[in-house]
């Protein structure tokens, strides 16, 4: 799923992703990652969203990949939910977390 997101060929990750039949954070985060560096992060959100009905719990750099998809298309709302996750989960004293909170809010 990650070389085919670096490489450009989203589609190509996503049916891959989609054709797991387990997925862990780590194929979860690569397809997010993938969404937010090629420009959809709605698309991003949006699975997100999905992992989280899957009852997936996300480490710091889905969190991260999370935020910057927030920032991209200005959604302040879903960005509060997401930091409100974030110290549910216990990753408000991350820095790189920080930093991508404060990027994103600044946004």
């Amino acid at each position: 799923v990650g070389m085919y997101a670096k490489c450009g060929s989203i589609e190509c990750a996503r049916q891959v992703f989609d054709k797991m039949p387990k997925r862990d954070v780590v194929a979860w985060t690569a397809m997010i990652t993938g969404y937010v560096h090629h420009g959809n992060g709605e698309e991003a959100l949006k699975l997100f969203m999905q992992m989280d009905k899957e009852c997936m719990k996300p480490n710091e750099v889905t969190f991260i990949s999370v935020l910057k998809a927030c920032a991209s298309i200005a959604a302040v709302e879903q960005g509060k939910q997401v930091h409100s996750h974030i110290i549910r989960s216990g990753f408000e004293s991350d820095v790189y977390v920080g930093n991508t909170l404060v990027d994103m809010y600044a946004k």
